[in-house]
């Protein structure tokens, strides 16, 4: 029964392993993607990229909340 258990292990071990490097690839392309995409065309001038992106986050919970106000009839 060890063997079976043993094997099973080695082969779990195999699978996630490959999960995992295939995820990673996945999200560092789209990182490099996204990355490209916010210097191109979201960028203003004396920004960072990690700063556009943090400007743009904070744009887009203000406008949810904005949202949400409206909805609810609180403003």
């Amino acid at each position: 029964m060890s063997k079976i258990v043993d094997a099973n292990k080695k082969i779990e071990k195999t699978v996630v392993g490959g999960y995992k490097k295939v995820e990673d690839t996945v999200v560092n392309g789209y990182q490099k993607i996204e990355d490209k995409f916010v210097d191109t065309f979201l960028k203003k001038e004396d920004e960072t990229i990690e700063e556009a992106k943090m400007r743009l986050q904070k744009e887009q919970e203000e406008q949810r909340k904005n949202m949400n106000e409206t909805i609810n009839g609180t403003k």
